[in-house]
């Protein structure tokens, strides 16, 4: 038999709701939270690989520049026109490659495109990173939550059940902005 009676049987078995809902709550917020570390994660390997590419292609784009610029230099000194044109030819392709490199839109793969692509990595990694973090702090708000609703079992104390709603508010309001527009909190980045 009970000890305090029909109505704290109630406020009990709704409170153990509010944890079990608090619970639910928490589940979720814990999946976002390492779906954006995850994704953070991934975006910052994705930037990393397309920054290494594009150094990559700065080597060969200057390597490809020097050989040219050598080459000129040496145009004045070659008399031969059969020679001079050969080298006038491999300047060319040279300068022409130097240019590929730069920028080639067809394959994506020019220092310009691969500078886009690891720019908009990297902005991607870092709305994840701060999606997982908002989904962090709401996971603190509706695990205090759970602590106070079961200490309002315990104490009898309605106040901390109500606090504890409170947060799971808190909490839920968190989780949508970590899920929309988690960059509008200021102390997130």
């Amino acid at each position: 038999m009970s000890h305090g009676g029909p109505e704290i049987e109630t406020s009990n078995k709704k409170i153990g709701l509010l944890i079990a809902l608090l619970a639910l709550l928490l589940a979720f917020s814990e999946m976002g939270n390492k779906q954006g570390e995850n994704d953070a994660l991934a975006k910052n390997v994705e930037a990393s690989n397309l920054w290494s590419f594009f150094q990559a292609k700065t080597i060969r784009r200057t390597t490809m520049q020097t050989a040219a610029e050598q080459l000129k230099a040496q145009l004045p000194s070659i008399s031969d026109p059969a020679a001079k044109a050969a080298m006038e030819a491999q300047i060319k392709k040279w300068n022409d490659t130097a240019a590929r490199y730069e920028s080639e839109p067809e394959t994506g793969e020019g220092r310009k495109e691969l500078m886009a692509k690891a720019k908009a990595a990297e902005a991607t990694r870092d709305l994840s990173k701060a999606r997982g973090e908002v989904f962090e702090i709401a996971s603190a708000m509706l695990q205090i939550g759970i602590v106070l609703a079961s200490a309002a079992v315990i104490t009898g104390a309605m106040m901390l059940a109500y606090c504890a709603g409170g947060l799971g508010l808190f909490g839920l309001l968190l989780m949508g902005i970590a899920a929309w527009k988690p960059t509008i909190l200021p102390f997130i980045h």
